[in-house]
């Protein structure tokens, strides 16, 4: 059986959003599923997410957005590892997000968007599937 890589992934809450409980619940389900979860803490810029994502050395950067500003943030997000050519770090995204949104993250380059109520074994096979 050939061997995985362990997965390190990066939970982060960027923005303004104070609810952390289903970052911290997935944070969870990700560890228990065998993944390295590091998580950053609420109130995290996109300056401040990509430099831990750089000095964690993870493979995915995770974000918990509650407030609505999913796009804005992920446009900067995405467009800030292109230009930092950390193109190699793949971006979900969960929390709040609206149907409509979802094929405009994906056209960002998002590779997992989880509205709330997604199933755990979604996300994590979606994150496991980029490996």
């Amino acid at each position: 059986m050939k061997d995985k890589k362990r997965i390190r992934i990066l939970i982060a809450k960027p923005g303004l959003d104070g609810h952390d409980r289903g970052a911290k619940v997935v944070s969870l389900a990700l560890r228990d599923a065998g993944m390295e979860v590091l998580y950053s803490g609420l109130h995290q810029s996109v300056d401040q997410i990509i430099a831990v994502a750089i000095q964690e050395a993870v493979d995915v950067i995770g974000l918990s957005i509650m407030t609505g500003a999913h796009l804005p943030i992920c446009a900067r997000l995405m467009k800030e590892l292109q230009e930092k050519n950390l193109t190699d770090i793949f971006v979900v995204v969960g929390g709040v997000i609206p149907k409509n949104d979802i094929p405009k993250l994906e056209q960002m380059g998002v590779k997992g968007i989880f509205p709330g109520g997604t199933r755990f074994e979604i996300i994590i096979d979606t994150i496991r599937a980029l490996f």
